[in-house]
């Protein structure tokens, strides 16, 4: 109690949006590595679910973009803030790279193996193609990786070494 109000700790989603920022703009601004281009912080009031979304570029190689976006349910906010003992809160994570392709099946191949060679277990990786009416020879390849476990300040420490994954799958998409 402090001064008749309770305290409370920042969530884990606050904590690992932080760490995730922090990464990230010192990528931008200090090792000048990436360009952030789009910042999302929502709050959605419907199913008061929480998204932190970050979007951003290899500067050297800027024609695929990569979006990582934080998420957080009600369910575990609630089971953290309430501390509802049997709660396992955390949070869902996902990469979202966006790549045009036009040889759909030889690219799709090669995304699917080099991605799967980078992420390994714990990831599902969806591709999903679109084009603009009257652009057929050119796709765009909306490549998902979603990491299966939920994500809870234990894992702060690998944060680094996630987002250097990041990075080499955006450079050897950019190969493709």
């Amino acid at each position: 109690m402090n001064g008749g109000h309770y305290m409370f700790d920042p969530t884990i989603f606050e904590n690992l949006k932080v760490a995730f920022e922090n990464h990230l703009y010192d990528l931008d601004n200090i090792d000048k590595k990436i360009l952030i281009q789009n910042r999302e912080d929502r709050m959605d009031f419907a199913t008061l679910a929480r998204c932190l979304s970050l979007e951003f570029r290899l500067r050297d190689q800027p024609d695929v973009a990569a979006v990582l976006q934080l998420e957080t349910l009600l369910d575990d906010l609630a089971g953290e803030i309430l501390e509802i003992p049997e709660a396992q809160p955390g949070c869902s994570l996902l990469l979202r790279f966006t790549k045009p392709v036009s040889e759909l099946e030889e690219q799709c191949e090669q995304i699917k193996q080099i991605l799967s060679s980078i992420w390994e277990e714990d990831v599902q990786i969806t591709q999903t193609l679109s084009f603009e009416y009257g652009q057929k020879s050119r796709y765009i390849n909306r490549i998902e990786v979603k990491f299966k476990p939920k994500l809870t300040e234990e894992h702060m420490e690998d944060i680094g070494s996630f987002l250097k994954y990041a990075l080499k799958s955006l450079e050897l998409l950019n190969r493709i």
